[in-house]
């Protein structure tokens, strides 16, 4: 088997980019605003802000630079973070790309993340799976196993959350094999220039806003970050709204 490239990191004058390869970019942090999220799926996936406020135990598989990890350890003090990656070389980065050192909110370990989902004990509100290396995403992480491991590892009303490659021959399988471990509380939300499929998946009920407004800033976030996450918050808003659409029109062609 050949061996993985290593990351590196590469910088131009105004940000800092985490590599496996020169044709993708891993993860991008701004120099000048380094907790800012720099790339819009990063942004679309704390689209679980408006589904989940109140969610105070959050999970993520894969690390990269830490852009996702960084911004709730600064923006979301009421929250904790459990980082899952399984590159020891990406967790040496973290000190280039600024994550803060584990404290009582945030902890980064080395873990293989199917089989971390498999064995712990912890329960999560929200878990993110945005886990990529030279070659994509991980066999493991696209299994049916491991989506029902995910569902089994959130509580009751838990949400996951995850980056698929768009463009991928397999991102429908993975989605039939999300909805098949979630039910039909799922919603998926491109990014704009169509890269990036973020899937929202809840446990138990559908997936509804916690807000009839979808625009409606969420309590624990505070005005500078919320205006950062309001274009991706309008996207899945506007997922949302097509969703519930069809299910009228579906519901009113019934006999």
């Amino acid at each position: 088997m050949a061996a993985q490239p290593l990351p590196y990191v590469h910088e131009d004058l105004d940000a800092r980019s985490l590599h496996f390869s020169t044709s993708a970019i891993q993860s991008r942090m701004q120099i000048r605003r380094p907790d800012a999220l720099a790339l819009e799926y990063t942004r679309l996936m704390m689209g679980w802000l408006m589904l989940r406020p109140d969610a105070r135990r959050l999970a993520m598989i894969g690390l990269g630079g830490g852009s996702i990890a960084k911004f709730c350890h600064r923006h979301l003090p009421r929250t904790t973070m459990l980082a899952v990656e399984i590159d020891p070389q990406v967790i040496a980065l973290r000190d280039a790309f600024q994550l803060p050192a584990d404290d009582a909110r945030l902890r980064v370990i080395e873990d293989d993340g199917a089989r971390f989902v498999a064995q712990t004990d912890a329960r999560f509100d929200v878990l993110m799976v945005d886990a990529f290396d030279a070659e994509g995403m991980p066999a493991a992480l696209g299994t049916q196993r491991f989506y029902d491991d995910c569902a089994d590892v959130l509580q009751p009303d838990g949400l996951l959350v995850v980056n698929l490659h768009a463009s991928h021959p397999h991102r429908p399988l993975y989605v039939e094999r999300i909805r098949r471990g979630f039910g039909e509380g799922l919603v998926q939300v491109l990014d704009h220039d169509g890269s990036n499929c973020v899937v929202f998946a809840a446990r138990g009920d559908a997936i509804v806003p916690a807000h009839k407004t979808c625009s409606r800033r969420p309590a624990a976030l505070a005005e500078a970050p919320w205006q950062e996450l309001r274009s991706a918050f309008a996207r899945l808003a506007s997922a949302l709204a097509r969703i519930q659409e069809n299910a009228i029109a579906a519901s009113a062609m019934r006999p």
